[in-house]
């Protein structure tokens, strides 16, 4: 099939979106498919349409249907789709959820959310990760605590900064961030934490190499989001067996399971606290956690993504 993958532009070209659209073409490629990445459709002609992010790709979405009414539209739900759009921007994002054949959903508990008229077109694809060459090396001149995620308000960045602040004075721990700034408040806010705070370090917009080898090196990982889809971090610390310290939310306890014991609540800093300590003088609790993330990590492999995806596309064709 020729297929248009459409992934709106974004404040980096390393956003979540556009990165899980590289791998997507990739997998759509390796599947035998022509596919075109595009930022908006334009009216080429497309056996099927892949819009990433129900709300931005609106626009896109509507002008393929009504150019190509017969064809084939596969709609990727992001988190502020589900988890904000739905209510703040509810009918312009169900419109194009409507006109979707299927949707697509990155964690297992997206469908609570999801109008339950439009349930049976939901497909959960789990985002997969490679390996980390090398594997799992924690530094040794520090506990390293990892932050991996552009600075927006939906992702609560400097959470893990803050309960770093809580520790006891001989802590070893260290938060590490990586990811860009999305607006000069939050670069600001950074920055102003760095100067005010010894045990945290933002290092910016990075390479995907660098992320890596931050995630190599670290004790644990912290994703304090208020809301996602399901991010591709979780993915990449399972399969590397990276302990993830995760906000109890939707969209992260769609990957790592309702009984994953690294949770803590949205925007409790003490709470986070108490689990960084934890990872610092307790090995029997990073063990715990890295055999709940054993569990998990088969969901992440590139082979069960693409199956996924080829048993999606068959269904559709049908």
């Amino acid at each position: 099939m020729r297929v248009v993958l459409i992934t709106p532009q974004g404040p980096t070209s390393r956003t979540g979106n556009r990165v899980a659209a590289r791998r997507w073409a990739r997998i759509l490629r390796r599947l035998g498919h022509r596919v075109q990445l595009a930022a908006d459709y334009d009216g080429q002609p497309a056996d099927l349409l892949v819009a990433i992010h129900a709300w931005r790709s609106a626009a896109a979405i509507e002008r393929f249907r009504a150019r190509y009414p017969d064809r084939l539209v596969i709609v990727q739900l992001s988190g502020t789709d589900i988890y904000e759009y739905l209510q703040s921007e509810y009918s312009t994002t169900r419109r194009a959820m409507a006109l979707a054949d299927r949707l697509v959903a990155l964690n297992d508990r997206a469908w609570r959310v999801v109008p339950p008229h439009l349930r049976d077109r939901l497909r959960v694809i789990f985002q997969s990760a490679e390996p980390i060459a090398g594997g799992w090396r924690p530094s040794r001149r520090a506990v390293v605590i990892s932050v991996i995620g552009h600075l927006r308000d939906v992702k609560d960045p400097l959470r893990a900064a803050w309960a770093a602040q809580m520790l006891r004075r001989a802590s070893r721990v260290r938060v590490e961030q990586v990811g860009r700034a999305y607006t000069p408040a939050w670069a600001a806010r950074a920055r102003a934490e760095m100067a005010n705070n010894r045990r945290y370090l933002w290092h910016g917009d990075v390479p995907a190499a660098a992320v890596r080898r931050l995630l190599a090196r670290s004790h644990a990982m912290v994703i304090s989001s208020s809301s996602e889809g399901g991010a591709n971090v979780v993915s990449e610390a399972a399969v590397a067996g990276v302990p993830i310290l995760a906000s109890r939310i939707d969209g992260n306890v769609g990957l790592l399971g309702r009984d994953y014991p690294g949770y803590f609540p949205v925007g409790d800093t003490e709470a986070l606290a108490r689990l960084m300590q934890r990872i610092e003088s307790e090995p029997t609790f990073v063990r715990h956690l890295q055999r709940a993330l054993r569990r998990r990590a088969p969901l992440f492999k590139a082979t069960r993504e693409i199956a996924a995806w080829r048993r999606l596309l068959a269904e559709i064709a049908r």
